[in-house]
């Protein structure tokens, strides 16, 4: 599953007829410290989110699932809205860069 924003919605007068009913929106993606992190894209949406609610998306052919028995053409689908987020990480520290050794050569010449 994925993580993102629901920016925006899409409108199609013209699609597949598989697609008829199913809503589509444009879905920016977050990191867990919510973070835009890659392009925005297109999700069928069977939730009923809004603008600018966190949601959770699943991609390849799990995005059809939730519309069955029919099984639109789609390939990323909004399957959650997200109520909260919490997001505990720990810092570390910087590794150090290793002390360079310089070894004496026990070869005379």
């Amino acid at each position: 599953m994925y993580f993102g924003r629901v920016v925006g919605s899409v409108w199609a007068t013209v699609k597949h007829p598989g697609m008829t009913g199913c809503r589509m929106l444009v879905v920016q993606p977050l990191t867990p410290e919510l973070r835009n992190t890659g392009k925005p894209l297109i999700c069928t949406d069977c939730t009923g989110a809004g603008a600018g609610e966190l949601v959770y998306w699943v991609r390849g052919k799990e995005a059809s699932f939730p519309f069955l028995p029919q099984k639109p053409p789609v390939d990323t689908t909004v399957v959650g809205i997200v109520d909260e987020v919490h997001v505990q990480r720990t810092l570390q520290a910087p590794a150090k860069a290793p002390v360079p050794v310089h070894r004496k050569s026990s070869m005379k010449n």
